[in-house]
């Protein structure tokens, strides 16, 4: 499975919000089956740091990152900086008891992988979680700085994705609880599934009508609601020429039909703080069907991002304000 990249700095990556509630949904899903069986989850010291292939690798890393951020160390035997730095993440693993798990792969042994990562160079460090890849830093860096970029990581892997980690029980068996239980198979996962194909596909119309469908039997459907409201602003952006639409909401600020497709454009390209922003400010200075107009695509793009994003949470408190 090909890696996709992740930025932890705000960019909102469309296929990281479809990933990350489905990651909570699978975490919460393998817990309450736990708790069924009457398991408590725990996994031994041993397990925060284990060695990983390319035949283990959809276990080891991507099923295991929808439960707990998996930082990857690819390392060789003959690499003399990989030597300072393994030890220390090592350490850092144990230390943070469950909150990533380090996963180390030597690139002698396991070539694919170095080349589906596009690694140039080692020691190189990345995280996956929710299934999607990221950087996270390359060569032997200060322990400081990697502190704080652990630290970024289980932040965001918490406030974006659901992921608290694991708990880690010194009796427990090594291997006991290496993989999440598989929740069973909903109703509605064929139609959704396919919902999906048509996303990647590109066929925004069929993705649109299958999940549609789903919510028309089921309205409270979570992952149906997000890859609905994904889809519907790809298709609204994908006819648009970006530099027109920002020249004219840059020129015509009381323009709303302008603001609102900027704010599109804004959200896809990653800048949620702009696309929020805007589109407070065009509820503040108007009125009527126009102010109706740019506080339901607001609501439409908090859909996108998710309820549980702090910056929704944000930018819900300043509508409220703009709107009263």
């Amino acid at each position: 499975m090909q890696p996709r990249n992740m930025s932890m700095s705000g960019v909102v990556d469309l296929a990281a919000v479809k990933a990350a509630q489905e990651a909570k949904a699978k975490a919460e899903q393998a817990r309450a089956e736990a708790a069924r069986q009457g398991g408590g989850g725990a996994v031994s010291p041993a397990d925060l740091v284990i060695d990983v292939d390319e035949a283990g690798f959809e276990r080891d890393v991507l099923q295991r990152s929808t439960e707990v951020p998996v930082v990857i160390d690819f390392w060789a035997e003959w690499c003399q900086p990989c030597k300072q730095l393994s030890p220390v993440l090592e350490r850092l693993a144990h230390e943070y008891s469950g909150r990533f798990v380090l996963a180390k792969i030597d690139v002698d042994a396991n070539q694919m992988l170095m080349q589906q990562f596009g690694i140039q160079g080692i020691p190189a460090v990345f995280a996956v979680v929710a299934g999607q890849a990221l950087p996270l830093f390359q060569g032997a860096a200060p322990e400081q700085q990697i502190r704080a970029t652990l630290d970024q990581l289980v932040q965001v892997a918490e406030q974006r994705f659901g992921l608290t980690g694991l708990t880690v029980d010194p009796d427990a068996e090594p291997g006991a609880d290496q993989v999440a239980p598989q929740a069973p198979a909903g109703p509605h996962d064929a139609v959704l599934e396919a919902a999906v194909q048509a996303l990647d596909a590109g066929d925004l119309g069929g993705a649109i009508q299958a999940y549609k469908n789903v919510l028309s039997d089921d309205p409270g459907n979570t992952e149906a609601k997000l890859g609905l409201a994904q889809a519907e602003l790809l298709q609204r952006v994908r006819d648009l020429d970006p530099q027109q639409v920002r020249k004219e909401a840059a020129e015509k600020p009381g323009d709303v039909p302008a603001q609102i497709a900027a704010a599109d454009l804004d959200l896809v390209g990653g800048h949620v703080e702009d696309a929020f922003g805007r589109l407070v400010e065009t509820v503040r200075r108007t009125a009527g069907d126009d102010r109706d107009a740019a506080r339901l695509r607001l609501l439409e793009l908090f859909e996108v991002v998710g309820a549980d994003d702090p910056r929704v949470t944000a930018a819900r408190r300043a509508l409220a304000r703009a709107l009263f």
